[in-house]
């Protein structure tokens, strides 16, 4: 799944808790999956973060740094 995807299912889900009518379990369930998604949005937006940092990285010249990127671990 993709991020605005994961993003999206995310906002059902929070409006789906923020109506209090669900069970328990239902609650549960969705907590958990909110969880996971929040997660996994977090270090998307991270290493989105960090690409845009190696596209940004210039020398003492002007001239445009690259490097290779790599994920960090969570």
């Amino acid at each position: 799944m993709d991020f605005e995807k994961k993003l999206g299912r995310l906002e059902e889900i929070v409006q789906k808790m923020e109506k209090g009518d669900l069970a328990l379990e239902d609650s549960l369930k969705l907590f958990e999956e909110g969880v996971k998604l929040s997660r996994e949005c977090h270090a998307r937006l991270n290493e989105a973060e960090a690409k845009v940092k190696i596209l940004m990285s210039v020398d003492a010249n002007g001239n445009p740094v690259t490097k290779d990127f790599t994920p960090e671990e969570n």
